[in-house]
């Protein structure tokens, strides 16, 4: 598996990065502000994320998704620890995260990546996204943000 940079002339995966956000609204927001990388296996794109600059010396790990039939395979986390190595090569300080309370795998895996709960956005999947979102039978409300020091 080879993870780079999405050219501006490449066609912007977003079936894929409609995965891990269901508003193509807010993917079209964020892509045009950040760096999407996508993860190649034979030639087909089989992951993405996006790297956004928020604030000096931090970025933001928005929208990491990985093709359905490929989950469950580790890809997931090798994008992650992909993301922390180019935030520091970028020589930013902090790389942030933020998922649904519901998101319960995705949780996981940034904790396992070193990422630790730094608060709440209360009520943001109701505010922002006009469709209910129901995951692991959860109904997702609240966005948990993470941060991991680099």
């Amino acid at each position: 598996m080879v993870i780079c940079k999405l050219r501006k002339d490449d066609k912007i995966p977003i079936e894929l990065l409609l995965l891990a956000d269901p508003s193509k609204d807010a993917i079209n927001e964020y892509i045009n502000r950040g760096t999407c990388y996508i993860a190649l296996m034979h030639d087909e794109i089989i992951g993405a994320y996006i790297l956004l600059k928020t604030r000096p010396y931090t970025m933001e790990l928005i929208n990491i998704a990985v093709k359905e039939e490929k989950q469950g395979l580790g890809i997931g986390k090798i994008m992650v620890l992909d993301a922390i190595e180019k935030t520091k090569k970028l020589g930013q300080k902090t790389l942030e995260v933020g998922t649904g309370n519901s998101s319960l795998e995705q949780l996981a895996l940034y904790q396992k990546c070193g990422f630790r709960i730094i608060g709440i956005d209360r009520d943001f999947f109701i505010k922002h996204y006009p469709d209910e979102i129901i995951e692991n039978g959860i109904r997702c409300i609240d966005m948990i943000r993470l941060s991991r020091e680099i």
